[in-house]
């Protein structure tokens, strides 16, 4: 079924923010077309950039399963929502120490970036999610949000697809977190907010009208195309489901059933 003016907007775009988990792959599954659509990318002369919320892994490590998967240059290109919280630490808190919510992939990769990490006494906060989570690290983050330090969020999702269903996601840590300490984040850098896509604009060197955002998701994907000027594209292979769409304030530019379903309208 032919989606009305979709061929004419995809005109206009070089560049394509591709979500990860629910709209290239799901769990450790390729979805199917997805390399196809790589393909006609380097047909068409336009580019990818792969954009992702969870912050539960490092850059590196999603270049390293995407090259698995069958990803080859000049597509091996991760931008994180870890990393976005990381050029904000710089810009904001240089020099200073920060306590990080995190998995060891989310520390290695902001100590690579620079920053300084601090347990016992730091300067300001990032929570990230954390697969690791225990009770303890969640008294001690609210310790310190209780004391006033700077609270960043590396994003705001809720719950994380996987290959069985879905698991919870750092927006269930910032609940836990808001009900014992009052505290909601200052800053989020992730997906729909500005910090990340600061950083895609930064990557990729181009204007948001040549970029198209792509996911599966309407309150991250889908809104940070809309809150930034950039075609938003939804998938129907991760958490929303057409139906869905009736009931939401946030409404995609164009709505098809997988990422391989734009080839030919390219």
């Amino acid at each position: 079924m032919e989606v009305h003016g979709l061929r004419e907007a995809l005109a206009k775009v070089r560049c394509f923010l591709l979500d990860m988990d629910g709209t290239f792959y799901l769990g450790d599954k390729l979805l199917p077309g997805s390399l196809d659509f790589l393909d006609k990318l380097r047909d068409t002369n336009r580019s990818a950039l792969f954009v992702t919320n969870n912050s539960s892994k490092s850059a590196r490590v999603y270049e390293e399963k995407l090259k698995r998967m069958g990803v080859r240059e000049p597509f091996l290109n991760v931008l994180t929502s870890g990393q976005a919280a990381g050029h904000y630490a710089l810009e904001h808190f240089p020099g200073q120490k920060a306590f990080v919510l995190g998995n060891g992939m989310l520390r290695e990769e902001l100590s690579g970036m620079g920053l300084s990490l601090e347990d016992e006494h730091p300067d300001y906060v990032i929570v990230g999610y954390d697969t690791t989570l225990t009770y303890a690290k969640m008294t001690r983050v609210c310790d310190f949000l209780r004391a006033g330090l700077p609270y960043i969020a590396t994003h705001p999702d809720k719950n994380c697809p996987t290959e069985t269903g879905f698991a919870p996601d750092i927006g269930a840590i910032i609940a836990f977190i808001q009900v014992s300490t009052q505290r909601e984040p200052d800053v989020i850098l992730g997906k729909p907010y500005g910090g990340i896509v600061r950083d895609a604009l930064a990557r990729t060197g181009m204007a948001p009208g040549e970029l198209a955002m792509v996911g599966d998701r309407l309150y991250t994907d889908i809104a940070t195309g809309l809150n930034f000027g950039l075609t938003s594209l939804l998938v129907l292979t991760g958490e929303t489901l057409r139906d869905d769409l009736q009931n939401s304030d946030i409404q995609p530019d164009f709505v098809v059933d997988r990422l391989a379903s734009l080839i030919e309208y390219m």
